[in-house]
């Protein structure tokens, strides 16, 4: 029997801390609107820690699923887009570890970018800043700004010194604002030099 149009609009009016409730309480619609709301979001940052946009659309479809699974557990002490975004960085980080230790076990990788063509376009966005970041940088850089951990939960999360986790988000930002500021390369100095 189809749901009465009423009822979607009511769900679609609800924040999210009553949708989650109502998730918790068994309502695969409310769970639904959560998904509508926030899956673009919780890709995009899947994106910006270095995941192909396959592999992104995986880690988000999973993240909604492992959130589903433990709804019950949201309490609502921050928003329901952080709460998934951790989820799908944990998730990120889990795959990549994983793809990182097969890869070892094989042939060293190619290069993926030669960096002479890696800066053409002067006008970057900020994805495209992020991939010009080193790997450790961009995942600390994308768990504590993009997912909102703290530089203590991103050092816990990823198994690393609290040092070096605030290391690479400085480095990281640092490029950052330099990258988006004016047209900095790879190696610190201005593409027109």
């Amino acid at each position: 029997m189809a749901r009465p149009m009423a009822d979607v609009l009511d769900i679609a009016g609800l924040h999210d801390v009553e949708l989650a409730a109502l998730a918790a309480a068994g309502q695969r619609a409310a769970f639904g609107e959560l998904v509508r709301r926030h899956g673009s979001a919780v890709r995009a940052l899947v994106r910006r820690m270095g995941a192909d946009a396959a592999m992104a659309d995986d880690i988000a479809q999973d993240a909604c699923l492992t959130a589903f699974e433990r709804i019950a557990e949201f309490r609502g002490e921050g928003t329901f887009q952080a709460w998934l975004k951790r989820i799908a960085g944990r998730l990120y980080l889990k795959r990549a570890r994983r793809d990182f230790a097969r890869s070892l076990e094989q042939d060293p990788p190619e290069a993926e970018n030669d960096p002479s063509h890696r800066f053409a376009d002067a006008r970057l966005d900020l994805d495209e800043a992020l991939r010009s970041l080193a790997p450790a940088e961009r995942v600390c850089v994308s768990l504590c700004y993009g997912a909102g951990f703290s530089h203590a939960e991103a050092a816990e999360l990823l198994n690393a010194p609290l040092g070096t986790v605030k290391s690479h988000v400085k480095r990281g930002l640092d490029r950052l604002r330099e990258r988006l500021a004016g047209g900095v390369g790879e190696t610190g100095r201005r593409v027109n030099e």
